[in-house]
């Protein structure tokens, strides 16, 4: 047993997540999420005190035994999530469906089975929503529609377990391979240097999580700065 704050952080193999898993390793003992096995494994390697957590979020039966020997948790960041872009005259029912399952329906079920370990050790949730999440813009639908959601699952959260602390992260645009995939989408060049950069982002979290125990830090907005 490790006498670190323990911290879960899905979508921990790259982008992110991983750049959250960078920030909080020096005082964390962390649990890497994702569906990559290797990927999480070259992660933790990297870390001082992290093991890999492989599980399918989607699945809720692996969700809940992937679960079960969690009985005290001091963080979850929830940073995995999907984005496919197009007008809601294209986009299929699939879309839709696998979207709001993964950034949706695969934060609330994992949440409830952690909820207990939450409560054990007064925790706290960071959720990695987007500007999507505050404007909806043209051809962003499912994936707006989406972060919309977490939004309100939140603010559910944060009013019906007081005792835990619950922020949403808004980023901007971030120097990501999801954000290399959405301009490519859009037709457009991809330039990291225009963006936030994930390590950026994650400093936001460590903010929350640093807080002092007083303070209970609700949402984060932040933007690139122009250059």
């Amino acid at each position: 047993m490790t006498s670190r704050p323990t911290a879960l952080i899905t979508g921990a193999s790259r982008g992110i997540g991983a750049a959250v898993a960078a920030a909080l390793a020096p005082t964390h003992h962390l649990l890497l999420g994702g569906r990559d096995v290797e990927a999480l494994k070259a992660v933790a390697a990297q870390l001082p005190s992290a093991s890999p957590w492989p599980v399918e979020l989607t699945d809720p039966d692996a969700l809940a035994e992937a679960t079960s020997a969690v009985d005290r948790l001091d963080v979850l960041v929830h940073s995995a999530g999907v984005a496919t872009l197009g007008s809601l005259a294209e986009t299929p029912v699939e879309v839709w469906r696998s979207t709001l399952e993964i950034n949706v329906v695969a934060v609330a079920e994992l949440t409830r089975h952690l909820l207990p370990a939450l409560r054990a050790a007064g925790g706290q949730v960071v959720l990695i929503n987007s500007g999507a999440g505050l404007n909806a813009n043209p051809n962003w639908g499912a994936y707006a529609a989406s972060k919309f959601a977490l939004r309100a699952f939140a603010d559910v959260l944060r009013a019906e377990e007081p005792a835990l602390r619950v922020t949403s992260v808004y980023p901007g645009r971030t120097a990501t391979d999801m954000q290399r995939e959405i301009r490519e989408s859009e037709g457009s060049a991809y330039s990291p240097n225009d963006y936030l950069t994930p390590e950026t982002v994650a400093q936001a979290v460590a903010f929350a999580l640093l807080a002092p125990a007083d303070a209970h830090v609700n949402e984060i907005n932040v933007r690139p700065r122009p250059r």
